[in-house]
C-alpha cells in the first residue's frame, strides 16, 4: 500500500534538529460549534452505492509525509479501512515538502498524473495555476454534503478560476489549516532580568523589546545571540508568510477582494517601503542572524531550538511540537504568544493558508478519488488525522476545534494557537484566493527577493520598484 518516495525523509527530519519524534479558511464566528449537535442530518459518505473500479484497480496518492509518526499513521489507517470497503487498492507514496510539488510536476508533464495530491506548499503556489490552467478536477460534489461543517471562510480559498472553463468552482478539498505563530524562550528573558509580563502588546515597543532582550544577554558575555529569528531567504516559504503577515499588520492592501492590483497606490508603495526599510534595517542592526538571507524553511526552527534566537516566527507550531517529549522544554522553556497588535492600534487579523487535497481532471480514477477524499474527511477521521501533527497544523472545521485536544487551558502552545484561528473577524485567506496571479507573486518569494536585494546594497526605493514592476508583469500574464 505504502511506498516511501526518495529522498521524502530527509528533507522533514532535518526540519527542527534533533526531533526526538516525528512529529490550520478562517474562522469569522464560532456559531459553526453548533453544527456538532447536527451533524447526523448529515450523510457520512459521498456515494451510498459501492464505487466504481478503478483504473488498474489502484488508487494512487501523493502526500505530504507529516513530521511525526501519528499523523502518517492516522492517514495509512484510514486508507486501510477504505480499501476494506472498497474493495479498492491504494498505492500511497510520500513525499517531503520539498519534493512533493516537483514530483507532481512531472507526473503531469509524463502523466498519467496521481489521482490524488496533498502538498503542503501547493494552496499557494500551483494549485491557483493547474485550476486555472483547467487541470484539477471539480470537487463540488464532495464538498456539498459538508459545506456547513466547514468553518465560515476555510472554502474560499477551494473556489478557484478555471481560465478554460471560465467560472469557478471548487477545485481542492480543505484538509487543515496554517498561521503564522511566535514563540520565545521564558528562560532567556529571565537570565536578562525580565520576564513575559513586561512584553509590550503594542506594536513598535514589542520589537523594541526584543531588541533590549539582546542588548542584555550580550552584555553579560552571551555574543552569539539574536534577538529574533526572522526569515529573510529567497528560499523559504516562511519569508513570504511571514512578510505577507506583516503588510497586513501595516494595512498595506497590495490585491483587493475583486482581485484587483493595488501597487499603483502611492501609498502601498510607501507602505512597502517603509516596512521593508524597517525589516532590513533589524538584521543591518545585527538583531537578525546573519545567515537568516541563506535559511531553508527548517533553519528558524534549529536556530531557535539551539538557543541561537531568543524569539522567532513560524507558520507551524512545528517547534514546540517537537519538543513534546520534554515536559520541561515544552511547558515551562519555550512560550508561544499571540502576534502584537498592529501599528494603528488595532488587532491584527491573522493569514490563514488551507491545505488542500486536489484531484487531476485526467488523473485515471477521479470517481473513486472523490469517493475516497469523502470518506477521509468525516469528521471522526479527519479530526483524528490532524491531531495526529501534534498541533503543527488546525481543524477546518468547528466541531474538531470543540475536541478537548485543542481547549486544553493547561496547553502553553495549542490553546494559543486555537485563540488565533478563533478570533471574531479575526483572519482572512492570502491574496491568490482573490487572483490566482498572485500565487506565482508568492512562488517567486518577490518579496524576499527585495529583502535580499536591499541587503546586498539595492536601494530601498529601488528594490521596491523593482518587485512593484515585476509583479505588475507576473499579473499582466495572468489577465481573465
Amino acid at each position: 500500500m505504502t511506498k516511501l518516495a526518495s529522498g521524502g525523509r530527509k528533507s522533514i527530519m532535518c526540519c527542527v534538529g534533533d526531533l526526538k519524534r516525528r512529529g490550520r479558511g478562517f474562522i469569522w464566528a464560532m456559531l459553526g460549534f453548533l453544527i456538532v449537535a447536527l451533524s447526523a442530518c448529515y450523510p457520512t459518505h459521498l456515494n451510498t452505492s459501492p464505487p466504481p473500479e478503478s483504473a488498474n484497480n489502484v488508487l494512487r496518492i501523493y502526500w505530504n509525509q507529516g513530521f511525526y509518526p501519528e499523523e502518517d499513521q492516522a492517514l495509512e489507517q484510514v486508507i486501510q479501512d477504505w480499501e476494506r470497503q472498497s474493495n479498492i487498492k491504494v498505492e500511497l507514496s510520500w513525499y517531503s515538502s520539498d519534493d512533493i510539488l516537483n514530483q507532481t510536476t512531472v507526473a503531469l508533464d509524463s502523466g498519467p498524473p496521481p489521482d490524488i495530491v496533498f502538498a503542503h506548499r501547493s494552496d499557494y503556489t500551483l494549485q491557483p495555476q493547474w485550476a486555472w490552467e483547467g487541470k484539477l478536477a471539480d470537487l463540488t460534489d464532495v464538498i456539498e454534503p459538508i459545506r456547513d461543517r466547514y468553518t465560515p471562510g476555510v472554502l474560499e480559498s477551494a473556489y478557484l478560476y478555471d481560465k478554460t472553463a471560465q467560472a469557478r468552482h471548487y477545485y481542492g478539498i480543505p484538509i487543515e489549516l496554517q498561521a503564522l505563530h511566535l514563540h520565545y524562550w521564558r528562560d532567556l528573558l529571565a537570565e536578562a532580568g525580565l520576564d513575559e509580563g513586561q512584553i509590550p502588546t503594542d506594536w513598535d515597543a514589542f520589537w523594541t523589546f526584543w531588541q533590549q532582550v539582546q542588548d542584555r544577554l550580550q552584555a553579560q558575555g552571551n555574543a552569539a545571540i539574536f534577538a529574533m529569528g526572522l526569515p529573510m531567504s529567497v528560499q523559504a516559504s516562511d519569508t513570504y508568510f511571514q512578510l505577507e503577515q506583516i503588510f497586513e499588520a501595516y494595512d498595506i492592501e497590495l490585491v483587493d477582494l475583486e482581485g484587483q492590483l493595488h501597487l499603483s497606490d502611492p501609498g502601498v508603495r510607501t507602505g512597502l517601503i517603509d516596512v521593508m526599510t524597517w525589516l532590513v534595517g533589524l538584521y543591518q542592526d545585527g538583531y537578525v542572524p546573519t545567515e537568516a538571507i541563506n535559511w531553508l524553511d527548517s533553519d528558524n526552527n534549529i536556530s531557535f531550538l539551539n538557543r541561537q534566537t531568543i524569539m522567532t516566527t513560524n507558520p507551524s507550531l512545528s517547534i514546540p511540537a517537537s519538543q513534546q517529549d520534554d515536559l520541561d522544554l515544552y511547558f515551562n522553556k519555550i512560550a508561544t504568544m499571540m502576534l502584537p497588535a498592529e501599528p494603528d492600534g488595532e488587532p491584527i487579523r491573522y493569514l490563514v493558508s488551507v491545505k488542500q487535497a486536489v484531484v487531476f481532471a485526467d488523473s485515471p480514477n477521479v470517481a473513486i478519488a472523490k469517493d475516497f477524499l469523502a470518506y477521509l474527511v468525516q469528521p471522526e477521521r479527519l479530526g483524528t488525522y490532524i491531531k495526529g501533527s501534534l498541533g503543527r497544523w488546525f481543524p477546518p472545521m468547528p466541531e474538531l476545534l470543540a475536541d478537548p485536544f485543542w481547549q486544553a487551558a493547561d496547553d502553553p502552545h495549542i490553546a494559543v494557537a486555537t485563540g488565533q484561528f478563533t478570533q471574531q473577524d479575526g483572519t482572512r485567506p492570502f491574496y491568490h484566493v482573490f487572483n490566482p496571479a498572485y500565487a506565482e507573486v508568492q512562488a517567486e518569494n518577490v518579496w524576499g527577493q527585495t529583502m535580499v536585494n536591499i541587503i546586498e546594497g539595492m536601494p530601498v526605493v529601488q528594490a521596491v520598484d523593482e518587485a512593484i514592476a515585476r509583479i505588475e508583469t507576473i499579473f499582466q500574464g495572468w489577465a481573465l
